[in-house]
Order: structure tokens, then sequence, then C-alpha cells
């Protein structure tokens, strides 16, 4: 992806896609988990079980949730894989700091912890992972294709990453629907109950601008995975993405 094509949550500063990004989940961490669920009618836990289900032949011990955010994913990860040893990292320091009141909420942090890490150059020797998921985050990458190389070095030969993402339906009604909603409905939303309204106008602009399908696989087999699938769901708005060292 090329600086002029580029999204950027805020177009008034000079800073970098990542810097704008951390800040702009600082802002929003707050009502971040309120929104997810709400705008998503609660499809988005449907679509984390089934992405984290997609590991559960190979029993990860050791997994890494990049771009773990407020930690939604990796503990539902620990409840249905019961994995020895969880690490969450993100750029997000707000995000970070909800995701470490829920482990000690329930106790966990023995099994999950969370550190400030960039996704594009994580603080781990190669092949340290059995398993690496990231859920909605690849698209906030600022140079995708690093960031996944990153996630394939960091995996034992071997291992899986799953990466959750939302796609672009292209059936009719469902296209027309989903753009109406995600361009109109969402930022409007977004303006009501965060106080970062740019938050949620970034969101489907992200989208839109995401490689998603056969243009991801393509990528992941690009950085070194030998085989890489696609599952779309719920009329293709989401895509679970499976991909092996």
């Amino acid at each position: 992806m090329t600086a002029s094509q580029t999204v950027t949550p805020y177009k008034d500063t000079d800073a970098d896609k990542k810097q704008q990004v951390a800040d702009m989940f600082d802002n929003i961490s707050g009502t971040y988990d309120f929104l997810n669920h709400f705008m998503s009618l609660g499809i988005d836990i449907i679509w984390r079980k089934k992405a984290i289900r997609s590991l559960k032949a190979s029993k990860p011990q050791r997994l890494l949730d990049v771009a773990t955010g407020t930690g939604d994913f990796a503990l539902e990860a620990i409840k249905i894989l019961k994995p020895a040893k969880v690490i969450g990292v993100d750029i997000s320091s707000g995000m970070l700091a909800v995701a470490r009141e829920k482990i000690a909420k329930k106790g966990l942090s023995n099994q999950f912890e969370v550190a400030l890490a960039d996704s594009e150059s994580l603080p781990f020797t190669d092949g340290t992972f059995d398993a690496v998921t990231v859920a909605f985050g690849v698209r906030n990458f600022e140079n995708l294709e690093k960031g996944l190389t990153d996630i394939y070095r960091v995996l034992k030969p071997g291992g899986m990453a799953v990466i959750l993402e939302f796609s672009k339906p292209k059936g009719f009604p469902v296209k027309q629907l989903y753009h109406f909603y995600f361009n109109r409905v969402t930022p409007f939303i977004g303006k009501i109950f965060s106080k970062d309204y740019r938050a949620y106008s970034y969101l489907p602009e992200s989208v839109a601008q995401f490689p998603d399908g056969k243009r991801f696989t393509d990528i992941l087999l690009r950085v070194g995975f030998g085989k890489a699938l696609a599952r779309p769901q719920t009329f293709g708005i989401c895509t679970i993405y499976t991909a092996i060292k």
C-alpha cells in the first residue's frame, strides 16, 4: 500500500498511521467493547468463537494475540483452547489498561499477560508460538506485509495464524445494506456514544481499503505461509483467514 492510499483516522495531523491508530484506540478504549457488540448486534462474538475453534485440533499451548485491544479475543481463546500461556500485544496503552483490569478480575494473571508492542516488530524470538491470532487488527497495520512477515517469523514451523477481519460483501442486497450501515449508521452511533467519532468514520474507510479475500490470502502466501484459506462469514461481512507456517 503506498502512502497516498494509506487510510488514517485523522486528517489534521502529520503523525504516521501507527501513532494515529494508537491515539484513536486510547481515545475510544472506554466505550470500545460496548460499541463493538452493539454495532455488530452481537454477531462479532459468534465470529470470534468460530475463528478460535479453527485452532482446536492443533491444541496450541503458547499463543500470541496481536492487536489484542481489550483482550476479549484472547480471553475467549483461553476459555475454548485452554492454552498454558497467552501473550497479548497492542500499541494502545489505553486498550491494554482495560485488558489488564479484565485479567485481574478473572484471576488469569499467570496464564494471560499483555504488553505494549508494535505488531510489525514483535519483541519475541523466531518460532516462539504455536499459534498467532489477530481479530479486527490487521487492517490497522501501517505496513501490512511487514506485520504478517513478523507474525510468520514468531510462529513455530507447522504453527497456525488465525486472522479475523471485516470484508466487503458482494451480493445484492447485503452489499448495499452493509455499505449504508457502515458508512452512515456506524459513524452516527460512534458520534453519539464515543468521545472520538472520527474513529467510527475511519472504520468503513479502512475496511474499504483492505485487500480482502483472495488478495489477502495471496499476501499471506507471499510472506511465506505454505497454505492460506479464507472463510467468509455472515454473507461476507467478515472473513476468517487461516494460514500454516
